[in-house]
């Protein structure tokens, strides 16, 4: 059976009239020569003697894309309690899941309610506004610093207003 052929029609754009486009076609000026030239690569051309691995004595946590670890891993701070438990769950799914990130993003929001936690539970008050970067934002960025702070304030208000209108209507039931 034979198929009509398709007539493709003119080009959507005169690429003639974009500056550098096809800077990559003459493969005499490639900036990537040395990197894509691997015409005779069988895939273990390493001329070197790969190190010993790290001994580790706490859990590590490794992308599934990777079939081992590499020799030298961060062990400084493991994962532990609830924030831990989410970061190895979020390691179950590939990079590129969405589900993957979505997780190590919540188990960082649980990691700094532990710190608090952790903080309080030490008799120490945790300075937060240091911790959010107060003084850079004041230095670098007042207007976003302005905005925040507007939220806030609102918020705060609308909490404080809310409470006060309950508590009103509790009284006057009474």
């Amino acid at each position: 059976m034979n198929l009509p052929e398709k007539k493709l029609g003119p080009a959507p754009v005169d690429v003639s009239t974009i500056p550098g486009w096809g800077v990559d076609a003459d493969p005499a000026n490639d900036p990537t020569y040395p990197m894509r030239n691997r015409t005779n690569d069988v895939g273990d051309d390493a001329a070197w003697q790969r190190p010993t691995l790290q001994d580790v004595q706490v859990p590590i946590l490794q992308s599934n894309e990777y079939l081992r670890r590499p020799a030298v891993v961060g062990s400084s701070t493991p994962p532990s309690r609830l924030s831990g438990t989410i970061r190895a769950a979020a390691f179950r799914w590939s990079e590129s899941n969405w589900l993957h990130w979505l997780l190590l993003l919540g188990a960082d929001r649980v990691n700094v309610i532990e710190g608090v936690i952790d903080d309080l539970s030490h008799a120490r008050l945790p300075n937060i506004p240091a911790e959010m970067g107060i003084k850079s934002e004041l230095r670098f960025n007042k207007l976003g610093f302005a905005k925040k702070a507007a939220i806030g304030a609102g918020l705060a208000g609308l909490a404080i207003a809310l409470r006060a209108r309950k508590r009103s209507r509790r009284l006057t039931r009474t």
